[in-house]
């Protein structure tokens, strides 16, 4: 049996284990804080992101990406959704398709919009890429991205058709941090002849940004900021500037970090996980010449994209990190205090939590998977 089979039989078996931990995790949950609205269904929602701009047309407008390679523009108000024209073509297998998206920070200037998605390659291999295009809605009845173009891709391209990550975030230095999953290598998160398994920073073009890390190295390894992950599905900044990640492990030891500039993460040669065939891999531990995480869960809630909260809607919350869970099936509250963080709520929400974001207004906005019926959920305080 070949080891991509081997794995694949062996996370089938871990996803049951899942399901019953979560129930347990569930049954042991805080009250939930806030109401439940369902906005809109979606078959395999992935990835959204509001507008931004002052102007009315605007401001309760989202973007929302499914995985089966469609973009919405989304009317959060009543659900109105239409479907936006010129998207690049993507592979849909197994975790790939349509990614991530995210407007470029000064999107009322220049209209530009950045998606991530899973392109082809030689003999059956894939591999994440980026890019952009700008959002036309002169006619609101079919908008479009104009003169889509990549400016980045995953190398080197590899078969399956797992950890791809590409989650995006524009950092306050106006730089592009992207994720890169090691597309269950592994041993890639520790290589710099390839940029699997790496937190980027790119500039808005693509490039390797100024003042990199390792960029004396020279090729691909002047995009990393930081290096050694696994499945990174959710990144995003602080007020503060600090930038947070939301990682899975392997079977255990999912795990939310600081991302730091030059640190090595680990993977795969520390983890408080195990092998899905069981096998020990050593814990983290001081000294060991690695960073890490601020928490982690053993056994696996399966985090997804994950958002920091700034709004006033749930003045509880600011400052705080809220995860999806998948596995877990659960919005998770991670408490955050300057460069440290702590385990608080977890909320049952009876399905896998794909994303998390946040409205003009405070609202938070999830995105239920499309395995457990997709949906588009706004939480408000009770």
């Amino acid at each position: 049996m070949s080891r991509r089979v081997l794995q694949a039989a062996m996370i089938a078996t871990l996803c049951a284990a899942c399901q019953s931990e979560g129930a347990a995790q569930r049954a042991a949950s805080a009250d939930q804080p806030f109401t439940v609205t369902e906005v809109a269904d979606f078959d395999t929602p992935w990835a959204m992101a509001f507008l931004p701009g002052s102007g009315l047309p605007l401001t309760n407008m989202a973007l929302l990406t499914e995985k089966e390679g469609k973009l919405w523009l989304v009317d959060v108000t009543n659900g109105k959704r239409t479907e936006v024209g010129g998207v690049p073509n993507a592979v849909v297998a197994g975790q790939g398709g349509l990614g991530d998206v995210m407007p470029h920070p000064d999107f009322a200037g220049n209209q530009r919009v950045y998606l991530s998605f899973v392109e082809g390659g030689p003999g059956g291999t894939s591999g994440a890429a980026l890019g952009y295009g700008t959002l036309d809605l002169s006619n609101v009845a079919a908008p479009a991205l104009k003169d889509f173009k990549v400016i980045w891709r995953q190398q080197p391209k590899e078969s399956g058709s797992g950890h791809f990550s590409h989650r995006i975030a524009f950092g306050p230095d106006g730089y592009l941090y992207l994720t890169s999953g090691e597309r269950q290598e592994m041993t890639p998160a520790q290589e710099f002849g390839g940029n699997l398994g790496k937190v980027l920073r790119l500039t808005a073009e693509g490039a390797p940004a100024p003042g990199n890390p390792w960029a004396s190295r020279g090729g691909v390894a002047a995009e990393f900021w930081s290096m050694g992950h696994r499945n990174l599905l959710g990144i995003q900044f602080a007020p503060d500037g600090r930038l947070w990640e939301s990682e899975m492990g392997p079977k255990g030891g999912d795990e939310i970090n600081l991302i730091l500039p030059g640190k090595n993460y680990g993977w795969p040669l520390v983890s408080n996980g195990s092998h899905y065939d069981g096998k020990d891999i050593p814990d983290h531990k001081q000294g060991d010449g690695f960073e890490a995480p601020k928490v982690w869960w053993t056994p696996s809630i399966s985090p997804g994209a994950m958002m920091i909260y700034t709004g006033d809607k749930f003045p509880q919350w600011k400052g705080d990190a809220l995860v999806g869970a998948l596995s877990g099936e659960a919005l998770i509250r991670v408490d955050i205090d300057g460069d440290k963080a702590t385990k608080a709520e977890n909320w049952p929400m009876g399905a896998r939590i794909r994303a998390v974001d946040q409205g003009p207004d405070g609202s938070v906005y999830l995105l239920q998977d499309g395995n457990s019926g997709g949906k588009l959920l706004r939480l408000d305080p009770k």
